[in-house]
């Protein structure tokens, strides 16, 4: 079988640009291994590194898919309500059925984010946050998009200590050169208990657009993970994303640890 790789594994590269511009938090409140944001700012000055990975697996049809991705996200606080985010995503995946074996790997689209918190009264806050991707990522390889996209998120928090509750609700402009859906929605709900002053469990569920035009439905997961805070400065997070159906992905097992300074 000698597709072209743009068909063979163009379904991945809306789902990762969506993704990555999703998980990277720059978290005062919740923090990775969530899709979900929260309203938290780093602070005037102050900056932050998250090295994240995460393997997918997902079976469809008898074919059989991979993949594996790493991801750098940097975020600075211009000011005590706004951070700017940028962040860096690694793909490598492989899709398996009885007549081939077939994978791709390599950087894909670059993300840039500005979030603004602009409203807090007591435990309750709300921000926008306007993204772009740069199409970095090899698009014929279905690495990337093809094109520059723009995304914007409203995302709300609220703290109900040793709780957090977070929204998100957001849209994506998926300018592409795969003939995939170009207005994606996106929504979800988070929350967080700290067990101790170290241990953190967290929990989301979401749904967004799928980047299907012929399919009928949206893909929806749910995850649950924990963030263990080794120091002031250091975070570790392990956490499993569930697909609710089929067009989401199986299982994913995500990874990160954070830097503060």
């Amino acid at each position: 079988m000698n597709f072209p790789s743009a068909v063979r594994l163009h379904h991945l590269s809306a789902p990762v640009v969506f993704f990555s511009i999703l998980s990277c938090s720059t978290a005062a409140f919740a923090a990775h291994p969530l899709i979900t944001d929260d309203t938290g700012t780093m602070g005037t000055g102050k900056a932050q590194l998250e090295m994240n990975g995460e393997y997918g697996r997902d079976k469809e049809e008898g074919v059989t898919t991979t993949t594996t991705q790493g991801d750098a996200c940097f975020s600075y606080g211009l000011s005590e309500s706004v951070d700017f985010v940028i962040d860096l995503p690694y793909i490598h995946s492989r899709e398996k059925s009885e007549e081939a074996t077939v994978s791709e790997n390599g950087f894909s689209d670059t993300a840039i984010e500005v979030k603004w918190r602009f409203y807090e009264q007591g435990d309750a806050s709300l921000a926008i946050k306007p993204g772009l991707t740069l199409p970095t990522g090899d698009d014929e390889k279905g690495l990337g998009a093809g094109k520059a996209t723009y995304s914007l998120f409203f995302i709300a928090s609220q703290e109900m200590d040793p709780w957090a509750f977070h929204l998100n609700l957001g849209y994506l402009r998926n300018e592409n050169t795969l003939d995939e859906e170009q207005n994606l929605w996106h929504a979800s709900i988070a929350s967080t208990v700290a067990l101790t002053e170290q241990l953190t469990a967290v929990a989301n569920l979401g749904v967004e657009s799928n980047t299907d035009k012929l399919a009928g439905t949206d893909p929806a997961f749910v995850l649950a993970g924990l963030v263990y805070a080794l120091s002031e400065e250091f975070d570790l997070d392990f956490g499993i994303k569930y697909g609710l159906n089929d067009p989401e992905t199986d299982r994913t097992v995500l990874a990160g640890v954070t830097w503060k300074f």
